[in-house]
């Protein structure tokens, strides 16, 4: 028993030093493995040569990078009218259909035009009487005037006689203002369209009374061409903008929809607005639009582009070969021997999945695209078969 009880404490501190010397060679391989900046290191092949690591690549090339910029906008009509009556009566006849297009001066209504008719004649009839009347007292005037000049009749009968004849004459003058007045309202009770575009709903039917104080009206005609839309920018990008139509350049314009992912209308900037929201910060725009496809609807949100200018022959990347670090962003060049060099860059604007590099690259070298992540300056990589293909292109 003595025996076992001295046996125990060697044979376990035997093991807890075996256990310790474990940990300690598990820790030196995993540190090798990983190496001291964290990255992973890629297992070499037997005689200690490094692995090449697999990436795709491209080549810089020389492309344009167009300069925008972008503002929500409301498609706004340049024409919007209220169709109303300018007479009071029976609506008898309606001659356009919902949504359909008219053009100016096309008939679209019919007022009950009888009563105008008959105030017409009124008048014309009231015109006969007050013509006869004027010539009447114009003969008497001649006939008063000869006596007068005989000394047969006393001035002031003719004086009085002359008066009467401006009375006639001022009569006249007033029952044809009268009768076209009535001719007027015969003109009215046919309701026309004031400009040429679509109609909306119709708001009355044949047979209602029609007033001149209806607010709602006849019907909406809208004109769909030319289109605007009115959309909005910083007030910073507001000199870039107006140094170029004081110039004289025509800006373009395009129309998306709210997602940015179709193009509807493509249009030019027509004007700014007079003064910048102080409540917002930006200032109006209206840009113009043929629309003779009808894309652009009334009162519809979009997202207008607006085309500063295209800078050509600028060096382009796609985005994903940009790495980001500490001291800015860099890519990886492909060099001699497949060694890679990290170079720091500096890019500007964004081209779709493109980025536009201002400074640090130059065309025709060859950057990676993916395995970037596991790279470090002076790596070999090996270039996947379809991006070499693609990277001499």
């Amino acid at each position: 028993m003595s025996l076992t009880k001295d046996a125990s404490p060697g044979r376990g501190a035997f093991r807890r030093a075996a256990l310790i010397l474990v940990l300690l060679a598990s820790g030196v391989g995993l540190w090798v493995l990983v190496g001291r900046d964290g990255r992973a290191q890629p297992k070499g092949p037997p005689g200690g040569a490094p692995m090449a690591v697999s990436v795709s690549v491209t080549q810089a090339r020389l492309g344009a990078a167009p300069v925008t910029l972008t503002g929500i906008g409301t498609v706004t009509p340049l024409k919007t009218v209220t169709v109303k009556s300018r007479v009071d009566g029976e609506l008898t006849e309606v001659r356009f259909k919902e949504g359909q297009y008219v053009k100016e001066g096309e008939l679209l209504a019919q007022i009950d035009p009888r009563p105008f008719q008959a105030q017409l004649d009124q008048y014309q009839g009231q015109l006969a009487k007050d013509t006869a009347l004027l010539e009447n007292a114009r003969a008497d005037l001649v006939r008063y005037d000869s006596l007068v000049k005989k000394d047969m009749l006393a001035g002031q009968t003719k004086d009085t006689q002359a008066s009467l004849v401006r009375q006639y004459e001022g009569a006249v003058r007033s029952d044809k203002a009268q009768i076209d007045n009535a001719r007027l309202q015969i003109e009215y009770s046919r309701i026309t369209a004031p400009v040429s575009g679509r109609v909306g709903l119709r708001k009355l039917d044949p047979g209602n009374m029609v007033k001149t104080t209806d607010e709602t009206g006849l019907c909406v005609i809208t004109q769909m061409s030319p289109m605007s839309v009115v959309f909005t920018l910083p007030e910073d990008q507001l000199p870039k903008v107006r140094r170029r139509l004081l110039a004289g350049e025509k800006l373009a314009v395009t129309a998306y929809d709210r997602t940015m992912t179709e193009k509807l209308a493509q249009g030019s900037l027509a004007t700014t607005d007079n003064q910048i929201d102080t409540a917002t910060g930006t200032i109006k725009l209206r840009a113009l639009f043929e629309n003779k496809d009808e894309m652009l609807f009334p009162n519809q949100f979009v997202n207008a582009e607006l085309l500063l200018e295209n800078r050509q022959d600028v060096v382009l990347i796609p985005a994903a070969a940009v790495m980001r670090g500490p001291k800015g962003s860099y890519v990886f060049v492909v060099g001699k021997e497949d060694a890679v060099a990290m170079r720091p860059v500096t890019t500007g604007l964004a081209v779709g999945t493109d980025v536009v590099v201002d400074s640090g690259l130059a065309q025709g070298e060859t950057v990676v695209v993916e395995g970037a992540d596991r790279l470090r300056d002076g790596s070999k990589v090996s270039i996947r078969q379809g991006a070499a293909a693609a990277a001499k292109q």
